[in-house]
């Protein structure tokens, strides 16, 4: 019996592999190239990145538990929608940053959410926190990050990454991205996505389910027509208003704000 043998260029290699890996994504949305895998990788060695970096003035569990109780009850109960298709896949560590200056989150590949003091101090209630957090967390789990990076690194590369071939590529985006995550800024779409998506996570909480657009409404309210850098990219606070707003409508969920949140109490712990 003669065996025939097919003979795949490097391009259709690179093109079978890519359809085998985007075949795995749980969103209905464009597919990074990264698997599910490499994004839990990537976020852990980004994490020992900020961990190590010294301009992260983090504080740790041990040093305020009350805090962390607090805040980790609030993404518990926000990971609790069917709507996050990586609620059990994801790390979903969340870690407070020391600084009254800075209103900003972010969330790594995989999950890691980083959340400043100054951010915290700066909204008034529980259920504008609770929308930002869904924001983060939708940014995680629509996989924001590993789109840009397809974007920005190619294929190449991540299969490189993907396949365990060049173990110090890993690394080296790794390093990249807490390097400059502070100030991680992701296109007009993804930002659109995720408001939508914190409005979906929070209809299942007792939270207001447009509490993502309160930090919008705080920043109008003091006239900050300009919103603080890492939302340089972010379309006008108006127009992120009226659009959750309007996704809130459309989905008929609660816009009551939450009673007896402890968010003052919580506030003042830090």
């Amino acid at each position: 019996m003669m065996r025939k043998f097919i003979h795949l260029s490097t391009n259709t290699l690179l093109l079978v592999v890519l359809v085998i890996f985007s075949s795995c994504d749980k969103n209905d949305n464009f597919t990074p190239f990264f698997s599910v895998e490499d994004d839990k990788a990537l976020g852990a060695q980004v994490s020992q990145e900020i961990a190590n970096d010294p301009s992260f003035d983090l504080i740790a569990q041990s040093d305020n538990p009350e805090a962390y109780t607090y805040i980790n009850n609030m993404v518990n109960e926000i990971l609790s929608s069917n709507e996050v298709a990586y609620r059990d896949e994801f790390a979903w560590e969340v870690t407070l940053v020391n600084d009254d200056n800075v209103l900003n989150a972010f969330a790594t590949p995989g999950g890691y959410i980083y959340v400043y003091t100054g951010l915290i101090k700066y909204l008034e209630t529980a259920d504008a926190l609770a929308g930002v957090l869904g924001h983060e967390i939708a940014h995680a789990d629509l996989r924001h990050t590993s789109r840009n990076l397809q974007k920005q690194y190619g294929v190449s590369l991540l299969l490189s990454i993907a396949l365990g071939q060049d173990p110090s590529a890993l690394e080296q985006v790794a390093g990249q991205i807490a390097g400059t995550v502070a100030g991680l800024q992701f296109s007009r779409d993804f930002e659109a996505e995720s408001d939508d998506e914190s409005v979906l996570y929070l209809a299942d909480t007792q939270y207001a389910c447009n509490g993502a657009a309160f930090f919008f409404e705080s920043l109008l309210s003091q006239n900050q027509t300009t919103p603080p850098e890492f939302l340089s990219t972010h379309p006008s606070p108006e127009n992120r208003v009226a659009d959750i707003n309007a996704t809130a409508t459309e989905a008929g969920c609660d816009t009551a704000l939450a009673t007896d949140t402890g968010y003052d109490a919580f506030k003042a712990l830090l």
